[in-house]
């Protein structure tokens, strides 16, 4: 059998741990006692007079003890008069609606509220390259990953100084939520290798995002190298767990079970999902005892259900152990909770390899009382073995002559009916000798 390969990424899951910066952290702030602002170009910007700066001063006031609606209210009075007011002043009531609107969640109006700020033109450069990267940001909070895109080129056209990592993460973030990976993974990339420039450690979400565009890509030996960064940064047990799950992917089994066994000894394999991927790559690896020992443990812990499936597993990991012995008492459990005979077989073919004739009878015909057997014919020949040993001799050909009525068997117990009339008639002749 193949280790069992774990599907790593869920998008949903991924796009439920981004985290879009505080939009009030990145906002423009506003000094109202800056009676003046100078473009730092070409342009002069106009004056924030003290009467406009007492009034939005009032609205921020109000706003800041809680009362939005009075502080709306207040910016609504403001606007009525905005015909006095000059360009500069108008934006910063704008930002000001903005900043309102952002703290009470109605994004589309703080939106709206800082593109009218952009659109002023005797603004701050400052104020309008801070203001259009909050408007990608918002965007993003909003799910309008296309403007999220259109902002950014327009930031893009006024900014004159490096890219930040911020800029590079929130792009990729988008090009991600619009399919565009290729597009994505080049931006996520730089933020990262900015990050490493430096040698600093990147953030745990960019990595992630990182590894969903590969996986999205189908690049899974992009996607092994992110985790094993992931590991060796943040070492979180589902890392572990995903980054054993691609080593099998990519199959590099050696090395899944070497992450696997070591997430084991962590106590980072807890679910049961976990615990049976485990069992199974033991099993696949050649380690069937501690395949068994895992799975066995599990269903005593509670993790794993008792279930006729799990008991299965661990006794057939027993035989291929040759802990065959140790193998009946999970066949047994196995038995008593499903209502066909295959598990009673398997006791059957078992006990007889153990020379446990008796035991294999007894299984043997209680597997064909339940029926529901893939393969009814092996156990005819099993019983016709275990009673053959029992010097049952005619019930024996009894059983190997139902065994001969199935093709698949029909050779095998042609056979042995002979091998065992012969020996009738051997054991007979020694008998009447005796005599």
């Amino acid at each position: 059998m193949k280790p069992l390969k774990v599907a790593v990424i869920c998008a949903a899951a991924f796009t439920s741990s981004l985290v879009v910066p505080s939009v009030v952290s990145l906002l423009p702030g506003v000094t109202l006692a800056t009676a003046y602002a100078e473009d730092q170009k070409t342009k002069r910007v106009p004056a924030l007079r003290e009467k406009v700066y007492s009034q939005l001063a009032r609205a921020q006031k109000l706003a800041d003890d809680g009362d939005a609606k009075a502080g709306l209210a207040a910016l609504d009075s403001i606007q009525e008069r905005s015909s006095s007011m000059n360009s500069y002043e108008i934006a910063m009531m704008h930002n000001f609606y903005g900043f309102i609107y952002y703290n009470e969640n109605d994004l589309d109006k703080a939106i709206a509220s800082f593109e009218k700020v952009v659109n002023e033109d005797a603004i701050p450069e400052t104020l309008r390259l801070s203001t259009t990267f909050s408007l990608a940001q918002l965007a993003m909070a909003n799910s309008d990953y296309e403007k999220v895109i259109k902002y950014l080129a327009q930031w893009d056209v006024i900014n004159d100084k490096p890219k930040t990592d911020a800029y590079y993460v929130l792009k990729s973030q988008a090009y991600y939520q619009l399919k565009d990976y290729q597009k994505g993974i080049e931006n996520i990339n730089l933020a990262i290798a900015e990050a490493d420039s430096k040698g600093e450690m990147p953030k745990e979400n960019w990595l992630i995002l990182q590894r969903a565009m590969y996986y999205s890509l189908n690049q899974s030996d992009k996607v092994v190298e992110v985790l094993e960064r992931l590991v060796k940064l943040y070492n979180k047990p589902e890392y572990w767990v995903q980054l054993g799950g691609m080593y099998g992917e990519t199959g590099a089994e050696k090395e899944q079970l070497a992450v696997l066994e070591a997430a084991y000894q962590q106590g980072f394999l807890t679910s049961k999902s976990d615990l049976r991927q485990l069992s199974q790559v033991y099993l696949y690896n050649g380690l069937a005892y501690k395949a068994a020992s895992v799975m066995s443990k599990a269903m005593q812990d509670g993790i794993a259900e008792q279930s006729a499936k799990n008991y299965a597993f661990v006794a057939e990991a027993m035989v291929q152990a040759k802990e065959a012995e140790k193998s009946l008492t999970y066949f047994a459990k196995a038995a008593d909770l499903v209502t066909h005979g295959q598990y009673e077989q398997r006791i059957a073919e078992v006990s007889i390899n153990l020379e446990k004739y008796e035991e294999a009878a007894d299984a043997a015909r209680k597997a064909l009382d339940k029926g529901g057997l893939e393969f009814e014919s092996n156990v005819y020949v099993a019983l016709g073995m275990a009673q053959y040993n029992l010097q049952n001799f005619d019930a024996s050909i009894l059983a190997f002559e139902q065994a001969e009525k199935h093709k698949k068997s029909q050779r095998l117990a042609e056979q042995w009916i002979k091998y065992v009339k012969r020996e009738k008639v051997h054991a007979e002749t020694l008998r009447t000798a005796l005599l």
